[in-house]
């Protein structure tokens, strides 16, 4: 099929979104070439499959949680929450800075897994929450910011699962709730994992590896490399010394800032104002000191992701 084919697709796939009623301007799923052409790669550009897709994910973010997904991102800020040192401690999950090629690095240490602790200062759903907002944080802000930076589209990241220390008795404990994540990711932000290195695997893998295989498409299990503990040069070949934290073979430690997993350090902070409790108490400072600027009472949440830049529609 030739590119022209697949501009005409998605040419035809928004007017039938439109003509419908499942998309319009300003829906915070993001209406522009990029976000598009996300479900029209996850369906293999089929019209019908993927305009299904779009509006079973429109669904999904006007329910979820039984309050749609803006509503939430309004009460959780994923980079601003009272709960996020203990989710950290515990499921460490985050986004930090960007590869070589300008995609954020979504960074996952499994070997400190431990629910248990976790739901001892956090419900199960408080924390299941913060995994949907984290999710929709990649395509709302993340990925918009690091286009930004780059100069280019950017609509995928690099993932790196670190499996120091994991063994059979943690992935049994978060097996269901991986699976409920995973699922989350295809269904409704499809074609945003570029790549997926998976390190330290333990020799227990193959085992844990066969239980995750069946969640995954076609498509994203090709894109998973599973290295062993020689992984270094691999990521230093992928992402620059400075940007690759100090506890994956990198330099960066973000000590200023509580260490790497803490600081959501990225093209994404740029500018930001949140709107989370650090992000208020510090507006209440600056308040009283007579320091907030005309902009610095803006505390909602980013609502339409940015689309402004050219799209390359692939072949």
């Amino acid at each position: 099929m030739s590119s022209q084919s697949h501009q005409e697709i998605l040419q035809t796939f928004r007017h039938e979104l439109y003509t419908e009623g499942i998309l319009q301007d300003g829906d915070t799923l993001g209406t522009d070439d990029e976000t598009l052409l996300r479900f029209l790669r996850a369906r293999k550009f089929d019209l019908a499959q993927s305009k299904k897709m779009l509006k079973d994910c429109q669904h999904w973010r006007k329910t979820v949680e039984g309050v749609g997904i803006d509503e939430l991102y309004r009460r959780i800020d994923p980079f601003d929450y009272p709960e996020r040192e203990a989710v950290f401690d515990c499921w460490p999950m985050w986004f930090h800075k960007t590869d070589k090629q300008g995609r954020p690095l979504n960074i996952h240490f499994f070997g400190g897994m431990d629910l248990n602790k976790l739901y001892k200062s956090c419900t199960p759903e408080k924390h299941w929450q913060t995994v949907i907002v984290n999710a929709e944080s990649l395509a709302r802000e993340v990925l918009p910011a690091a286009a930004r930076k780059a100069g280019k589209p950017i609509g995928t990241c690099l993932v790196i699962v670190d499996l120091q220390g994991f063994g059979l008795g943690a992935f049994w404990q978060m097996k269901s709730l991986a699976r409920s994540s995973f699922q989350i990711s295809q269904d409704y932000y499809p074609e945003t994992m570029g790549q997926l290195a998976i390190v330290n695997a333990p020799s227990t893998f193959t085992i844990i590896w066969s239980a995750i295989k069946p969640w995954l498409s076609k498509e994203t299990a090709a894109k998973v490399d599973v290295l062993g503990s020689n992984y270094k040069r691999v990521l230093l070949d992928l992402v620059d010394a400075e940007n690759l934290p100090s506890s994956l073979g990198g330099a960066c430690t973000c000590a200023e800032e509580g260490g790497c997993h803490l600081s959501g350090a990225g093209p994404w902070q740029d500018g930001r104002v949140g709107w989370g409790p650090k992000a208020e108490a510090k507006r209440e400072i600056q308040a009283e000191a007579g320091s907030v600027g005309d902009n610095d009472d803006c505390h909602s949440p980013p609502l339409v992701a940015n689309g402004t830049l050219p799209i390359h529609v692939d072949t």
